[in-house]
């Protein structure tokens, strides 16, 4: 196999909790993972020299040690004694700083694309032992699929798969710090935490309508305040006939659920006409 072609997919959160903090600085979490259908396109091509080479469509997205699809791949190369390089070409698609797990789900491709590539026969668990240590949603996205993540995100457990639905996403013209958003997090006896369980029991009873219903996502708590157009966003979505909207992950992408193409379509070009979002994709789960 002389290169390797891949989809890094998107996720996005149907339920995100946040427990507690660990003496380490990393918080305690208890959400939902889902895979969607939005994608970065990897090409991964062994080199003679031994060394690693980033090549992006985007400017501004890091070319060095800084990527983590370059730190995935030299994990691999360092600790295997790989003795060719690789070259990375990532086509990128997902938002940046979006709370879509864009940058987790490149490394994680590089870290599939290569134990294939090089023939180096380690399981999908070894792998995803190998990726927490590039961050917490590496390992979910090589998983993929529907599952609860617990722990700082690296403890997994699949689940049902989402029912069938039109999802449309959309990122308002802003970046949001992950890191930030959880230092101004408050957690006291007044924190509303959202139901996790309830979510599981939807997905096991195969209830859009409930799960849609049910969604929270503690982080709004945060970022909606600091960024006004996540709710704006959100409202546009529910007048239009999402039967529900929520940010994914610490933000600022909306996405919303909706039962038919049409009304997502509709959603659409309400948000483009209220210019509150640049990117703008209309997509579906992905389910393994």
């Amino acid at each position: 196999m002389s290169e390797m072609k891949l989809k890094a997919l998107a996720k996005i959160n149907l339920g995100l909790d946040v427990t507690g903090c660990r003496e380490d600085g990393y918080h305690e979490v208890k959400m939902i993972m889902q895979t969607i259908y939005l994608y970065d396109r990897i090409f991964l091509k062994p080199t003679k020299r031994p060394e690693i080479e980033i090549k992006t469509n985007l400017p501004y997205l890091p070319a060095n040690e800084n990527n983590l699809a370059y730190k995935a791949a030299k994990i691999l190369l360092d600790e295997l004694d790989i003795k060719s390089g690789i070259k990375i070409e990532i086509q990128k698609y997902i938002p940046v700083a979006a709370g879509m797990a864009g940058g987790s789900t490149d490394a994680a491709a590089v870290l599939f694309g290569m134990n294939k590539l090089f023939k180096l026969g380690l399981s999908r668990e070894a792998l995803m032992e190998r990726g927490v240590k590039l961050g917490a949603d590496v390992p979910y996205c090589i998983m993929r699929g529907t599952a609860l993540a617990e722990g700082i995100g690296e403890m997994l457990t699949p689940l049902p798969s989402m029912p069938s639905c039109t999802i449309l996403i959309a990122k308002p013209p802003i970046s949001v710090s992950t890191k930030q958003v959880y230092e101004r997090l408050v957690l006291d006896e007044q924190t509303k935490h959202p139901d996790i369980d309830v979510l599981v029991e939807d997905l096991k009873q195969k209830d859009l309508s409930a799960l849609a219903g049910h969604m929270g996502n503690l982080l709004e708590s945060v970022t909606i305040p600091q960024y006004p157009v996540i709710a704006k966003i959100k409202q546009t979505m529910l007048e239009a006939g999402a039967i529900g909207a929520m940010m994914s992950g610490s933000g600022p992408t909306v996405f919303g659920i909706f039962q038919n193409e049409e009304m997502a379509r509709a959603a659409m070009k309400n948000i483009r006409k209220g210019q509150l979002a640049r990117q703008i994709y209309i997509t579906r789960p992905y389910n393994v």
